[in-house]
């Protein structure tokens, strides 16, 4: 039993107090934010990040300086959730699913403007889609993201993007911010997120949001598909599927 606070390691304790300082309102901090808000020096600050950072447990925004919650986290968290309600329930849904259809079937949430996928059942066929948990997308480019921003208010979407111009994955990817609020009011009204080749050219994906008693999105199931072997058929079905799917989880876990 750990009694003593004069056994504390400040360089731990100091790691800590960076991870919880991202339970607060914001998604991201500059070095000078965090030294200041945790009361350490800009120095040691600047180690303790660049380690951070070179583990995978935090990242940078593109200009190098924002920094936020890493990949490596989510890895950890993915695997103590396989253990839990939320993916017990998802691997127990998604085993019916492939069975059924034999199609890639995934699990994501929202991490600031990215989307990290928590879980995935792999399609058995030879040519299939295969994410990885862990892994982050941007949140415009694909079908859950979609998905998960449309919850949110405007002046929510523009505090995740303040530019015009978005980031580009594909030739197919949404490219601008006007174009993104026309594709998320689409899917309020229709309850599916698209992503047809925006992410990986050849792959079509939709998405449906599972949500909490006061309908707020918390996380998002998707099913992706080659696009070579996609007809009418097949996408009416998937529509039945993930509506089936969100309903069911929703429903098990939180209401």
């Amino acid at each position: 039993m750990l009694e003593s606070k004069a056994h504390k390691v400040k360089s731990a304790d100091r790691v800590l107090d960076i991870f919880e300082l991202f339970t607060g309102g914001a998604d991201s901090y500059n070095l000078s934010e965090i030294a200041k808000s945790l009361n350490m020096p800009p120095s040691s600050t600047y180690l303790l990040l660049q380690n951070m950072l070179d583990r995978g447990y935090l990242e940078v925004d593109k200009s190098g300086k924002q920094f936020r919650i890493g990949y490596k986290l989510f890895t950890i968290r993915s695997r103590y959730m396989q253990n839990t309600s939320l993916m017990g329930e998802f691997f127990h849904l998604a085993g019916k699913i492939t069975e059924e259809l034999n199609e890639t079937i995934s699990i994501a949430v929202r991490n600031g403007n990215r989307l990290l996928y928590l879980g995935e059942k792999v399609s058995s066929q030879a040519l299939r889609y295969t994410p990885v948990p862990g892994e982050a997308f941007p949140l415009h480019a694909t079908a859950s993201g979609k998905i998960l921003l449309a919850d949110l208010s405007e002046k929510e979407l523009f505090a995740l993007y303040p530019h015009e111009e978005l980031e580009r994955i594909t030739d197919k990817t949404i490219s601008t911010r006007n174009e993104l609020l026309q594709e998320l009011e689409k899917v309020r009204q229709t309850g599916y997120g698209y992503n047809l080749g925006e992410t990986v050219d050849g792959v079509h994906c939709m998405a449906g949001k599972i949500v909490n008693a006061d309908d707020k999105a918390m996380a998002s199931i998707s099913i992706s598909i080659p696009a070579a072997r996609i007809t009418s058929e097949l996408w009416q079905r998937v529509h039945l599927i993930i509506k089936q799917a969100c309903e069911e989880m929703s429903c098990k876990l939180f209401q």
